[in-house]
């Protein structure tokens, strides 16, 4: 029987977040976060199995904004500071935990030791920019990276203005090539929105493949042959990947999925929240607003408040247990799925979120390793690319429906009751920004510039974070800033070029704060270019 092909693809994308303008920013935690609890653990993992000649492939997604934001040198340095604050926590903690809670003190001394190496490996060995290790790893065979949309906006809600999904297209290509050197031959779908017709946009720009939730392959106005197991050619040629929904929620779900057993770390307990104010008052944000401080010392117990310590030993064999199940499930659906295949290899296409492990899933990087050291003789890691060029069997050409991974399949989380309002605003700014590259084409100087702040700031606003974030309910007040944010600016260019005039000072500031797009031409929401 042959091992069942697994497809791991993670989305590593978080919104632009970047306030030079304050000492220090609630949400620019949310960078630093990721990259100590989720990129640079991941980055360790994959080089750890690399050099032990372990034989390897995973695919992993980087966003514009997550591009832009980890090679800013502001944000850079301020991640160090981030890191030296919890060095010195960590120190406080360990202290505290032998004079008053010694049962916590192994994993006080955990996360200490795991910030001094995060500090070490950022300084010394990425010099502060940890896209260089991810780019080795794709020299040496073992990551295919891919692209996505420019600021991650959820494309079926702007189905009706091609100009500014081909700007979100074609800049999500030429930040990863300016990135990492080549074109992507892969492409993220946010949030796997995917309406028929987007793959012309893409194969214009050269993607080879893209994801779509399973229901595309359901819905398909085609019988298709082997459901969600296989990739298909639309009819343009470009290769759709349907998401495995099944093994994926093995992992993550609403409600469950490995992530969630007992013995594993609880998220939401955090000292930030639990201590007291005068001891933790300089590791959370001023005023007095608490925060996670990343030690936490609790297991997820179960539903009540009621929770019993963390213990790591219990969550290692429980990530142990886990890697072989997870092996056991997909190799019984493989074996089932070969009987009536006809001879096609089937191939299971997982995608997550970058930061579901380590960060939101604390034991997520560790599950992952084990089920890379545990897959020779049982599953065949695969990219997307190497499977459909190793492939021998044809592709079955299909039309895709249009589709979500979001609750209910659709865009119930992008355009709900308390976010769609937005939408006739933002829709208006795409047609304003189309009109001034109309009436204004190949400016210079200034008003170049005033025009491509404006387009930064069209881009930004279709950011598929903030409705998210305000469906979420988690920090509202925020994400209607940042959108109401954009869309005054625009609407502040809009004025300004219809009276022939720059606001200097507005531009200049504009600049300095949203640095994403360096090479931005407005010219691309011209639709009165070929």
């Amino acid at each position: 029987m042959s091992n069942a092909q697994i497809a791991f693809v993670l989305n590593a994308h978080l919104p632009f977040v970047r306030h030079p303008e304050y000492p220090r920013f609630l949400e620019e935690d949310w960078l630093f976060e990721s990259i100590s609890e989720s990129y640079l653990p991941l980055l360790r993992m994959l080089n750890r199995l690399k050099e032990e000649g372990l034989d390897f492939k995973l695919t992993i997604s980087f966003s514009p904004p997550l591009i832009a934001m980890l090679t800013d040198n502001a944000l850079q340095n301020r991640f160090v500071h981030y890191l030296h604050q919890h060095i010195e926590l960590g120190q406080k903690e360990v202290q505290r935990c032998k004079e008053e809670q010694p049962q916590f003190l192994e994993m006080a001394q955990h996360y200490l030791d795991g910030y001094i190496l995060n500090l070490h490996e950022y300084e010394d060995l990425y010099r502060m920019n940890i896209l260089d290790g991810f780019k080795t790893l794709e020299q040496s065979g073992h990551l295919e990276l891919i692209t996505t949309a420019a600021t991650h906006a959820y494309l079926p809600l702007y189905k009706e203005y091609p100009q500014a999904i081909n700007a979100q297209i074609e800049l999500g290509v030429q930040s990863f090539l300016t990135t990492f050197g080549h074109p992507p031959k892969g492409f993220w779908l946010p949030e796997c929105g995917y309406y028929p017709g987007l793959e012309e946009q893409l194969k214009y720009h050269g993607i080879k493949w893209f994801q779509v939730a399973s229901q595309s392959m359901l819905l398909s106005p085609d019988n298709v042959t082997y459901g969600g197991y296989r990739p298909v050619r639309c009819p343009n040629g470009v290769a759709a990947f349907p998401r495995d929904y099944q093994s994926t929620s093995l992992v993550w779900s609403n409600s469950s999925g490995y992530p969630t057993d007992n013995v594993y770390r609880e998220f939401y307990r955090d000292i930030g929240y639990d201590l007291n104010m005068d001891y933790i008052r300089p590791y959370i944000h001023e005023p007095e607003v608490r925060v996670f401080t990343g030690y936490k010392y609790w297991a997820i117990t179960g539903d009540t408040d009621q929770k019993v310590p963390y213990v790591r030993s219990l969550a290692n064999e429980r990530v142990k247990e886990h890697a072989r199940n997870f092996h056991y499930v997909v190799n019984n659906k493989n074996h089932r799925l070969r009987a009536t295949m006809r001879g096609a290899e089937p191939v299971f296409f997982l995608g997550f979120d970058a930061e579901l492990f380590g960060h939101w899933w604390y034991e997520g990087i560790d599950w992952l390793e084990e089920v890379i050291r545990t897959s020779e003789n049982r599953t065949k890691l695969v990219t997307p690319s190497s499977f459909l060029a190793e492939d021998e069997t044809p592709l079955q050409t299909v039309r895709p429906a249009f589709s979500s991974w979001g609750q209910g399949g659709y865009s119930a989380a992008w355009l709900d009751g308390s976010n769609t309002e937005y939408y006739r605003h933002i829709h208006k700014a795409i047609t304003r920004m189309e009109e001034l590259a109309v009436r204004f084409p190949d400016q210079a100087s200034l008003k170049q510039r005033f025009l491509n702040q404006a387009a930064r700031e069209v881009l930004l606003a279709m950011s598929s974070d903030w409705p998210f974030i305000i469906y979420c309910r988690s920090s509202v007040e925020y994400a209607k800033k940042r959108i109401e944010g954009h869309l005054k600016n625009v609407n502040l260019v809009y004025d300004d070029m219809c009276k022939n005039a720059v606001d200097t000072e507005w531009l200049v500031k504009a600049e300095k704060r949203h640095t994403i797009f360096g090479d931005i031409d407005y010219n691309i929401f011209n639709s009165e270019r070929i």
